[in-house]
């Protein structure tokens, strides 16, 4: 069953909840609008708690799984914040044999705009279950890291330097590429500010990403697109408007560009519907064709 069937709490306080993640307003107007979209049998504090976000009950992949290797790497980032650290994960099969390694295409998984979450984390163990090299860079390491809130992350996100932080993903994005045990294919996915990014890394990386997978994410500058030479797959709820709206003229620039693109939007799906964390904007259902969509792009443009 999809959420869009299960909801319990109207369209207008997921809307307020999005507000509230992006930054866009404080904790205690989050808490006002919810009291003033509370009814009989829906208490504000009822709606408050429907929307934040229960990162163990949706954990799909354990951190302790036996099928993947996962580490906590730190790396050069010369030209952002100095360095960043990360959660590199693989498939235990590609490292269990006697010869060396299996050389594997890289991922990069670029979060929401609070920081490395343990939504983000699961993302990347799933993607290595699918056979993938996988990093999740998180760019508030210089500020000390995901702080275990995502209110609190999205403030300290907010005071860094913003090429910065994405000059972290990008070296993120190389040092994935470069690993011995890559086979030097690599692409990238995220989500909302991750998503954006995704699209950024293809028009700055050019060539050296090969696909990119943006769910709910901005859309490049028209003049940009040009550069890019990696595979588009974008992926949008339908009820996300904005991002919406903005489609067809990215798609109408991608085609002039020749680049291999698709757009996803997904019936009845709300901004932030892949994230089964968050079960009020969560769709089971777009979610797994959207999850299939992507690791099918994946293998096509870096495998073989």
């Amino acid at each position: 069953m999809s959420s869009k069937e299960k909801r319990s709490v109207p369209p207008e306080a997921i809307e307020l909840y999005n507000q509230f993640i992006h930054g866009e307003i404080t904790r205690r107007d989050f808490i006002s609008g919810a009291n003033k979209l509370a009814v009989a049998g829906l208490t504000a504090g009822a709606i408050v708690t429907a929307l934040m976000p229960n990162y163990a009950d949706a954990q799909q992949v354990s951190k302790t799984d036996e099928r993947i290797r996962a580490s906590y790497i730190t790396i050069p980032s010369p030209q952002g914040n100095g360095y960043v650290k990360g959660y590199f994960v693989r498939p235990f099969s590609a490292d269990s044999r006697s010869e060396a390694p299996v050389k594997l295409p890289g991922i990069v998984v670029v979060h929401e705009n609070r920081g490395l979450n343990p939504h983000t984390e699961d993302v990347a163990r799933r993607l290595a279950l699918a056979n993938f090299n996988v990093f999740a860079p998180d760019v508030l390491t210089s500020v000390g890291g995901y702080p275990g809130d995502d209110y609190q992350g999205g403030q300290l996100f907010a005071k860094i330097d913003n090429n910065k932080k994405f000059e972290d993903i990008v070296a993120s994005a190389l040092w994935l590429k470069a690993r011995p045990d890559s086979t030097g294919k690599i692409g990238a996915t995220g989500f909302c500010y991750g998503g954006g990014v995704s699209n950024q890394l293809a028009v700055r990386l050019g060539a050296d990403l090969g696909a990119a997978v943006p769910f709910y994410g901005a859309a490049p500058e028209g003049a940009d697109v040009a550069k890019i030479k990696a595979a588009i797959l974008v992926q949008h709820g339908e009820l996300d408007t904005r991002l919406v709206q903005a489609w067809p003229a990215y798609e109408k620039a991608l085609k002039a560009a020749n680049v291999p693109h698709q757009g996803n939007i997904f019936k009845g799906a709300v901004h932030g519907f892949f994230n089964d964390a968050t079960p009020e904007r969560y769709d089971a259902v777009a979610a797994g064709e959207a999850w299939n969509s992507m690791v099918g792009w994946f293998n096509k443009y870096l495998r073989g």
